[in-house]
């Protein structure tokens, strides 16, 4: 049997690099982020044509075929309300285009290829605990990006589940990568971690674990599931 073609956007650090870790093993894996290596593709998914050309890369050194796409590329900046509008609406518009936008073109381009070659596929996409509980009043944008990933997840599911295309999403809560690094101990870091039952927040290569799961081992009728990740911080 084949190995697997797989996709990972954002895969330089931190959770994207974990989940390439997870899956290499088992798959091919092309990674993306926004600088070029021996195994990721540079693209900035903030601007027109970037994940149009993401994929055609990814296709050339995939030998015209890939199998399953993991959207994990996003941003997390802050937005406070007392901004300048101009400024607050640009951190919106640029937040939604990363982290929601991209991965619908990415998703998209996807399924019209796995149709065209008339067989299915996989989309894991990294969300996050706060398209569920919310995030902090200067990460409106962010949360709402989240939540707009798990919806596409669920429309995705429901639509070409009879084609075998499947899509899947994971909800992470607080992460240890530089970025929840900076936001742990700018938010008071003991204080947060009190909120979370398990008493730590998630390893990168936790994240991975379920990724890898959904990408190569779920079964079908997992399609539209959305797995959390954060330490029974929020349960559902």
């Amino acid at each position: 049997m084949n190995r697997p073609h797989i996709l990972v956007t954002g895969s330089s650090r931190g959770i994207g690099a974990a989940i390439v870790e997870a899956l290499a093993p088992s798959a091919q894996v092309v990674g993306h982020a926004t600088s070029s290596a021996h195994d990721r593709i540079a693209a900035d998914l903030s601007e027109p044509g970037a994940v149009a050309t993401l994929f055609k890369d990814a296709l050339d050194r995939l030998n015209g075929r890939i199998d399953v796409i993991v959207n994990n590329a996003g941003i997390f900046e802050s937005a406070p309300i007392d901004q300048p509008h101009d400024d607050w609406l640009a951190a919106w518009e640029r937040t939604m285009r990363v982290n929601l936008t991209a991965s619908a073109e990415l998703s998209r381009l996807a399924i019209l290829h796995w149709q065209s070659l008339q067989h299915g596929g996989r989309i894991v996409n990294v969300a996050s605990r706060a398209a569920y509980r919310g995030d902090s009043p200067a990460h409106w944008h962010y949360a709402a990006s989240k939540a707009g990933m798990v919806a596409m997840t669920k429309t995705i599911a429901r639509g070409y589940a009879a084609q075998n295309i499947l899509a899947f999403a994971v909800c992470p809560g607080f992460t240890m990568t530089g970025m929840a690094e900076d936001y742990l101990s700018s938010r008071g870091g003991a204080a947060l971690l009190a909120d979370i039952p398990l008493g730590r927040v998630a390893e990168p290569a936790e994240v991975g674990a379920a990724v890898r799961f959904l990408a190569l081992e779920a079964p079908a009728s997992m399609t539209g599931s959305v797995i959390d990740i954060n330490g029974a911080s929020y349960v559902r």
